[in-house]
């Protein structure tokens, strides 16, 4: 919907006899997020995870199906040290460790321009600083990330202790995996039995890291399993037994210690059920809506950390590997743009709505997030498109129903925008979600009009009851 729309002047009076003054964009800074009146419609955890928490265990899941998507063994690009710097390591420092996975230490490529940038509509400055060359990443000429993998980590903000303590775990579990995928891997529970109270720097932190694993194998086989729960189930009993002591006692975590053996027993009952795909997956992080939200901090990576409202230049090859985790998360390509067009619009909010490229990109993903709804049926992924689209268009019409109230010589460039953003969020709504449109003929129901007609007639009611005060 959007080309319908960046040609036209709305907001101006066709009486006025001069045309009226071009509205530009003003320059702000990159500004930090904010705090937006958007609740995720992706859905809301029973457990007590903070998004600090999804964030790390995000990626947990994203150096592990990296790691496995290679026969070679994974060692950490960062530095093995105590630092908890987000900076750069010289090659002497990288030569140090054993050869690493293709996939995460594959080089980065910045000449060509990004593919998907381009498809988005998105701008590629020419000169702009690149993820870790901020004022805390040395002195001097700015550094670039020369793999992913090290692109990843500066994207999530994870400090290097934590990215190498996480690899070391994995190349322990890397030892009992030949012949296995990932997928039938519980991860959390293999980081529980490998890392160690001395893998930490202390005793809180240990705590704090066992207790948020324990917390993950709560969300996703109790409170959000991809398989329903029998109430009689005698493992999600035990589970949410163990699970309670723990989280106010520490549990013994050794390989062949009778609390983890117990623990384990109770997990793998639990993660080994069937969805009915007749594959040996595991089912520990693809339950709506624990999936979603792993998923939504993954794409959150793709923006820049120096300019909140830009997306990197390397986000081509960052989503190349962010879609290896579906087998994990259980995502499929319609989730992935359903949840990629939510966190273009939540990003334009959340950035002081300045930014029109993102509103654009937004729109247009809902162009893919439109076929895909007309192709499926699938109850579980309706409801995430009507909780999405609802929320969106909830946003643009609290705007759009009394715009004069909304809009002014400092933002009218915005408007054209969110008009064509919520008409494409009411077309998909209506169209191939309302039961009511399908028992019509469709040349009965012109939606976009509709829609435009309403916010007019509601804006001039608002404004005459406004003037009569």
């Amino acid at each position: 919907m959007a080309h319908l729309f960046r040609d036209l002047s709305l907001g101006h009076s066709k009486r006025e006899s001069t045309p009226p003054p071009l509205q530009t964009k003003p320059r702000m800074p990159p500004s930090k997020l904010t705090s937006t009146d958007l609740q995720s419609p992706l859905g809301q955890l029973a457990s007590q995870l903070t998004d600090s928490d999804l964030r790390l265990t995000a990626y947990d899941v994203f150096l592990a199906v990296c790691r496995t998507s290679s026969s070679k063994p994974l060692s950490s690009s960062s530095s093995a040290s105590n630092s908890d710097s987000l900076g750069y390591n010289s090659p002497s420092q990288n030569n140090n460790h054993s050869p690493n996975s293709p996939a995460l230490q594959r080089s980065l490529t910045s000449a060509a321009a990004s593919k998907m940038k381009k498809a988005l509509g998105l701008k590629s400055p020419g000169s702009k600083k690149s993820p870790g060359s901020g004022p805390g990443s040395g002195e001097g000429k700015s550094k670039r990330p020369t793999t992913v993998g090290e692109l990843m980590r500066i994207q999530m903000r994870i400090p290097e202790t934590v990215d190498s303590r996480v690899r070391r775990a994995l190349l322990r579990i890397g030892g009992g995996l030949v012949g296995r995928r990932i997928e039938s891997v519980v991860l959390p529970l293999e980081l529980l039995q490998q890392l160690k109270q001395s893998d930490f720097t202390d005793q809180q932190e240990y705590d704090a890291w066992q207790k948020r694993n324990l917390k993950v194998l709560e969300a996703g086989l109790l409170l959000h399993p991809r398989v329903s729960l029998d109430k009689s189930n005698n493992a999600s009993q035990r589970l949410r037994q163990i699970i309670h002591a723990a989280l106010d006692r520490p549990i013994e975590t050794g390989k062949n210690n009778e609390s983890m053996q117990v623990l384990r027993s109770a997990v793998m009952s639990l993660a080994s059920r069937s969805d009915g795909s007749f594959s040996d997956s595991c089912h520990w992080a693809d339950g709506i809506p624990l999936n979603l939200r792993l998923y939504e901090m993954l794409l959150e990576t793709c923006f820049d950390i120096n300019d909140e409202t830009s997306i990197v230049e390397e986000v081509d090859e960052l989503m190349e590997h962010i879609k290896k985790t579906w087998v994990v998360l259980g995502i499929n390509q319609m989730l992935h743009n359903l949840c990629f067009a939510w966190v273009l619009f939540h990003r334009f909010v959340a950035t002081g709505q300045v930014e029109m490229d993102l509103l654009y990109a937004a729109d247009g993903q809902l162009v893919e997030v439109a076929k895909d709804a007309k192709a499926t049926k699938d109850p579980d992924y309706s409801k995430i498109l009507s909780s999405t689209l609802t929320s969106v268009l909830g946003w643009a019409e609290k705007r759009l129903l009394a715009y004069h109230d909304t809009f002014d010589s400092g933002n009218i460039y915005t408007m054209q925008g969110i008009v064509s953003l919520g008409v494409s969020a009411a077309k998909i709504l209506v169209e191939d979600v309302s039961t009511e449109y399908r028992r019509k003929r469709k040349g009965e129901v012109d939606v976009a009009r509709n829609r435009i007609d309403t916010y007019i007639r509601s804006s001039l009611r608002t404004a005459f009851a406004q003037a009569s005060l």
